[in-house]
């Protein structure tokens, strides 16, 4: 069992490290203009910290503050779903370019919702 639950970490941490890559790889394709600049700063900076709270919590001094940093990569993940779909909305990112962003997210986020509950005992 332990075996799985370091299985699952290293890969999570994987997938965390490949969305943020390839969300790094989307930025640099949007347009140049300046709303595409402020929206992109804005959704590296919370697209990043989900990784970020994500490996600083491996490292918490103790199971509340791990479980806070947990709770701070789930909000930066509701906040990159707002950047993104503001790129798209606003028609500098297309639904297809945008879909494999919002989907990951929603299984990152629902993720660490579970992990927060468990974390917490309330599951």
């Amino acid at each position: 069992m332990k075996n799985d639950r370091l299985k699952f970490k290293n890969e999570y941490r994987k997938r965390l490290y490949n969305f943020v890559i390839k969300l790094i790889e989307f930025l640099d394709g949007l347009p140049k203009d300046n709303v595409s600049k402020r929206l992109g700063d804005q959704l590296l900076r919370s697209g990043t910290s989900i990784l970020g709270n994500y490996v600083e919590g491996q490292s918490a001094s103790s199971k509340k503050d791990f479980t806070n940093y947990f709770n701070y990569s789930l909000k930066s993940t509701n906040e990159s779903k707002l950047w993104i779909n503001l790129l798209r909305d606003s028609k500098r990112a297309t639904t297809e370019q945008v879909n494999w962003f919002l989907e990951e997210l929603d299984e990152i986020s629902k993720i660490f919702a579970s992990s927060i509950l468990t974390l917490k005992g309330k599951r």
